[in-house]
């Protein structure tokens, strides 16, 4: 456990690190994982259509709905590995 704790923190320091941005659906990705990991499932409101990226964040953190915070982890974990 402390070792996936770890591991994630240095996934998120490394995502700031990248050699290349990533296309607009893995930083949504991204930004799902990291959010399941770290606050669990979203209980937000729905942004409004005027805000089509909130809403793009949104949706994608919601589709991780009944995630465990260790697999998310697990997941950006190797998402961020992936793409170094």
């Amino acid at each position: 456990m402390a070792d996936l704790n770890a591991a994630f923190e240095a996934a998120v320091a490394n995502s700031k690190n990248l050699s290349e941005r990533p296309d607009n659906a893995t930083l949504l990705k991204i930004y799902a994982l990291y959010k399941q990991a770290s606050a669990g499932d979203n209980a937000d409101k729905k942004p409004g259509f005027g805000d089509m990226v909130g809403r793009a964040k949104w949706d994608a953190w919601n589709n991780l709905k009944g995630t465990s915070g260790d697999d998310a982890k697990q997941q950006y974990v190797d998402l961020i590995a992936s793409l170094s």
